[in-house]
């Protein structure tokens, strides 16, 4: 499903390249080879934690709002997130394993989405990917948003992450694609590894 009229903006020469796609394609692939033995052993260990599958599967909106599964390490009790209330799970979330607290954590369960790197769903850096029933009903400053793929980090993620409210989030990564450039994704990348061992902003106040 596409959101909205993004025909002219198909017509608009790609930033990215072939070149570009192939390097992040190989790089994707590398890093689920070499992190293979870590996928299957936190695999293993959320199956032993609680019942239901490793793997958290969930439609979101990608490049011109088309849907697209994600893939992610479960880390709530299984079933609990099609119960709640609240988009995010905040600090002390009954829901959340103690293994998943890990993994958010250390964003550990952020890595199954190289497969949709891989696949083409998303990039490494972009705004991050949301519910369906956001993208299909933004309006047309926030359609701004789906005019590059989703990232599996972004500027969004290392200005606030869940401190933000969710309008400050649109505003920053609509700020992002207008000024994207190989050394703001550097900063990027660089935050990212910054606030994994920091562990911020993590969670939404409960």
């Amino acid at each position: 499903m596409i959101v909205g009229d993004f025909s002219e903006e198909k017509k608009k020469p790609k930033r990215s390249n072939a070149a570009a796609r192939l390097l992040e394609v190989v790089l994707a692939a590398l890093m689920l080879l070499v992190l293979s033995p870590l996928l299957l052993a936190v695999a293993i260990l959320i199956r032993i934690e609680s019942k239901g599958p490793a793997m958290f599967k969930q439609q979101r909106g990608g490049l011109y709002g088309r849907h697209f599964t994600i893939y992610k390490f479960r880390t709530m009790e299984h079933g609990r997130d099609k119960r709640r209330n609240r988009i995010n799970p905040f600090d002390g979330d009954p829901s959340i394993t103690k293994v998943g607290n890990i993994l958010r954590k250390t964003s550990i369960d952020e890595l199954p989405q190289l497969i949709n790197i891989v696949k083409g769903d998303m990039s490494f850096i972009g705004p991050r990917p949301t519910v369906i029933d956001q993208t299909d009903n933004y309006n047309d400053y926030q359609k701004q948003r789906l005019m590059v793929k989703p990232g599996v980090t972004g500027l969004a993620q290392v200005s606030g992450r869940n401190s933000l409210s969710w309008d400050e989030k649109i505003d920053i990564d609509i700020d992002y694609i207008n000024r994207k450039s190989l050394r703001l994704d550097l900063y990027i990348l660089v935050q990212t590894v910054v606030k994994i061992f920091r562990t911020e902003e993590i969670y939404e106040k409960s």
